[in-house]
């Protein structure tokens, strides 16, 4: 066998072996920024809301997200979804929170929805790089999707669908300060315990995909000539962890190498609204129905809003 010919094979296995290290390299430093970060704000988060539990007593809690009506409940849900600059990982929390206050279901899942997808800041960014078109029907969009879906969600009995996560929690009243921070301390470590797993799963898939998935092949399947780039680029979206505010600067690149508008906004709601370690840290508190609508409420989402992009 001709010695070149076999140096030439070496050369190119070589190479493969470098580019997988590479990219390997990547998903690791990815997987070890993602779980540091989540666990920080989900300890955090989760703290937070303990601390709310110690000095807001449930019943105020109800009175303002469940009102006397259950539209207003879920119109107030997803106000207060807006006003929660979080990524969908530490919506969760808050959520949990949310429930266990006996907060109507429905006003809970328009929280849920509205969350990760609206708040200032993605708005902002919508303003200024997308134009102000986009960022009123990204609005209006995700909002009356949030506030419809929890109505919808709570008319066919999906509140039946929510699992009991079982959490320590004195509930006699603290007597001073620092009795209310070790009890929240103690509430967020706990729980924390309880869903480390799913947090630690949804990391490596996230990784993976961030390491070893070329952006061009992004572009590839959702770009203008495609005529199923939208729900292409929305089911591309799912799977991965990255905040809107992120995706919209890379969005705008790929705009550029002939991704459409809608098929990046459908990108954009997709990966902020339903990525994997969100459903990760759902499937310990949902049943399978309940996740699955939440999935596909997402994905009609994103694919609604991108087409109506394209439309304008």
């Amino acid at each position: 066998m001709d010695a070149g010919y076999l140096i030439s094979c070496l050369h190119q296995a070589l190479g493969v072996v470098g580019v997988f290290h590479d990219n390997l390299v990547v998903a690791i430093d990815f997987f070890v920024k993602i779980a540091l970060e989540l666990t920080v704000l989900f300890i955090g988060v989760t703290f937070l809301v303990g601390l709310i539990h110690e000095y807001v007593p449930d019943e105020i809690v109800k009175r303002a997200l469940g009102g006397r009506h259950i539209v207003a409940g879920s119109v107030l849900g997803a106000a207060f979804g807006a006003l929660t600059p979080f990524c969908s990982c530490s919506t969760i929390p808050l959520l949990l929170g949310m429930l266990n206050a006996g907060v109507p279901f429905a006003a809970c899942m328009a929280f849920l929805f509205s969350s990760p997808l609206l708040n200032p800041v993605i708005l902002s960014l919508f303003l200024v790089l997308l134009g102000w078109r986009v960022a009123l029907l990204y609005l209006i969009v995700t909002f009356v999707v949030a506030v419809s879906a929890g109505l919808v969600l709570d008319a066919l009995g999906f509140e039946s669908q929510v699992k009991a996560v079982a959490f320590v929690r004195d509930d006699q009243p603290a007597q001073d300060a620092g009795s209310r921070i070790r009890r929240s301390a103690d509430f967020a470590l706990d729980l924390f315990r309880q869903l480390m797993p799913y947090l630690l799963f949804g990391a490596g898939i996230g990784a993976f995909i961030y390491g070893f998935v070329p952006s061009d092949l992004v572009v590839q399947i959702a770009g203008r000539d495609n005529p199923l780039a939208i729900p292409a680029a929305a089911l591309i979206g799912i799977p991965l962890y990255i905040r809107a505010e992120t995706i919209l600067p890379i969005g705008l690149a790929l705009i550029g190498k002939g991704m459409s508008v809608g098929a990046v906004l459908a990108l954009v709601i997709g990966g902020a609204g339903a990525s994997i370690p969100e459903l990760s840290l759902l499937s310990a508190m949902f049943e399978k129905r309940l996740l699955a609508a939440f999935v596909l409420t997402i994905f009609t989402t994103a694919v609604a809003a991108g087409y109506l992009a394209n439309l304008m």
